[in-house]
This record gives structure tokens, C-alpha cells and sequence, in this order.
């Protein structure tokens, strides 16, 4: 067993109890998988991370769902972000973190922290009616075609029709898995669609987006960095916003709103990488003493 610190992070808000919270592990990034996830379990969190020394970069940072370590995550780079600048762990306005999906430069500008996703790759069209299935939604509720895409990890970006749709979507993990398979995904838990209204929560919005999860994660995420990066992406590239630079919504049917300014590197056609921003709250410090090894009861 080891003592290592913590910070709880709520991450695209600027309250407690906004946005998506993140429990931040600094030092832990020595430890085995197996007891990473199960540390996420425990938290009850979408998400967690876990930091140590890079020889690349200011910081190396992994990213953990309750089921296994994923390459990159934005609502918890917000959060470490934050973190390391409450704890004074660096100096200055910018920051380089060393991430499964590469290199991601951090700016800050006061209380805003701004990531930058590496650009996208955009994948293969996924058959409307098998999105329908997913979500528990009518063929008819989906705007044109939904897009595997990813800046950093990849989402099923679908649009909906309008916010009715959006609050009526309900997963169905028979036939998200089916969905998965189609798109070439390892695992349900790595392809549920990113649903998008154009029309933002709250005046100030321009989108309005939710992301329902499959076990062991929890249900629905409050907000989600690394798909409102793909989003932009596909909103951009199939001329469906014409802003170069936007306001994301999210969470605020969970009571958890959360929001993001996202701007567009490059021209819609040839994109060079998303920049989104948000703030972070710290809402908890302390130490966690966690062992080397789970044990039967945390594989």
C-alpha cells in the first residue's frame, strides 16, 4: 500500500457539483491497470486520472473508465489541469501533457483552460437505423448520417432532429453492440453515439449534446470533452455550423450543466485540431492509499 495525493475535480464548470467530476491521482501513474479501474469503481466516476514524470513532455497523464485505461479524455484533462495548478505542480500559462493519443498542449487564460485535440480522423458512416436501435429512437429523429470520428478517441457522432429526440434517447445494449461490431469497435463500451442538437441548452449555447454510457460505467456522462472535439469536427466538416468557434453544452439534464468554448484550427475541410476550453473546480483534496496489486475481489 502507498499514500498518494488527490484532487476531485469538477471539470466544464465553475461551481461545485457542475460539470463531470474527476478524481485526479498524482504520482499514481506507476500503478498496474487492474488497480486504476478498480480506484474508478470505487469513485463511482466516469473517469479517472493518474500522473507521473514524462521525459516528453511537463507531465504524463493516463486516463481510466471503470473497465479499462483509454488513450485520451477531455473532461479529465480539464480536471488535471486544474489540479496541478491548484497544487502549484507548474508555473506559467502552458502546459505539455504526455497522453496515450500523443502530445496535448494546455493554455491557460485566467480561469479557462484550453486544450488542444489532435486532429481528426474521421471514420466510417454508420447505417442510421442501427444508431436508431441504439438509442431507442426512430430512424426519422437522425439528421443526415452518423460518422465514426475521433480526436483522440472515437465517438459515433449523430445529430438529432431536435431536443425532444435528445431527451428521449434511452440505450439499448443489444443493439449497441450490434452498432459497435459495424464500426469496428473492441468492446460496447467504446462506441456509444455522441447525440447533438443544434440548439444549446440555455440561450448561451449553440449545441446540446448527451452521452449515454454502457456498464460498468455509469449511465450517462455529464460532459464530454474528447467527443465534443470529434462533434465540432463533424459539425464543421458537413456544414453544420458555420461558426468558427462555438459554445458546447452538456449535463444539464443530470443537474450537472456543463459548458465549453470550442474553436475550429484550420479550415472545415482540412482541420489541424480542435481547441476546447472550460473551467475546473476543485471540490475535494486528500490521499488515497492504494495497494500495488487489487487483489481477486478488483480484477
Amino acid at each position: 500500500m502507498a499514500l498518494y495525493d488527490f484532487d476531485w475535480v469538477d471539470a466544464f464548470s465553475a461551481r461545485a457539483f457542475g460539470g463531470n467530476g474527476c478524481a485526479v491521482v498524482h504520482g499514481g501513474a506507476e500503478l498496474p491497470e487492474a488497480v486504476c479501474t478498480a480506484y474508478v469503481r470505487e469513485t463511482s466516476l466516469v473517469e479517472c486520472t493518474f500522473t507521473g514524470p514524462s521525459q516528453v513532455a511537463d507531465v504524463r497523464v493516463r486516463y481510466f473508465l471503470a473497465s479499462r485505461e483509454i488513450p485520451f479524455a477531455g473532461h479529465p484533462t480539464i480536471a488535471t489541469v486544474a489540479a496541478l495548478r491548484d497544487r502549484g505542480l507548474f508555473e506559467g500559462d502552458r502546459i505539455t501533457l504526455e497522453t496515450g493519443a500523443g502530445l496535448v498542449p494546455v493554455t491557460l487564460d485566467g480561469d479557462l483552460i484550453e486544450m488542444t485535440q489532435v486532429a481528426p480522423e474521421f471514420g466510417p458512416f454508420a447505417d442510421p437505423a442501427l444508431v436508431a436501435a441504439a438509442v431507442s429512437l426512430p430512424v426519422e429523429a437522425i439528421v443526415g448520417r452518423p460518422q465514426k470520428v475521433s480526436t483522440g478517441l472515437p465517438f459515433c457522432i449523430t445529430v438529432l432532429r431536435d431536443r425532444a429526440a435528445l431527451e428521449a434517447a434511452l440505450l439499448d445494449l443489444g443493439a449497441l453492440a450490434e452498432l459497435g461490431r459495424a464500426l469496428g469497435a473492441d468492446g460496447i463500451d467504446m462506441m456509444e453515439p455522441f447525440l447533438v442538437t443544434l440548439e444549446g441548452a440555455t440561450p448561451a449555447g449553440d449545441t446540446f449534446s448527451r452521452l449515454l454510457m454502457a456498464p460498468p460505467s455509469p449511465p450517462e456522462d455529464p460532459f464530454t470533452g474528447s467527443a465534443t472535439g470529434a462533434m465540432a469536427s463533424y459539425l464543421w466538416r458537413h456544414g453544420l455550423i458555420d461558426k468558427a468557434a462555438f459554445t458546447a453544452e452538456q449535463g444539464h439534464g443530470l443537474g450537472r450543466p456543463g459548458q465549453a468554448r470550442v474553436a475550429r484550427v484550420g479550415t472545415p475541410d482540412a482541420i489541424e485540431g480542435v481547441r476546447v476550453a472550460g473551467e475546473g473546480f476543485v471540490l475535494m483534496r486528500g490521499t488515497v492509499d492504494l495497494p500495488s496489486d487489487p487483489g481477486p475481489q478488483g480484477r
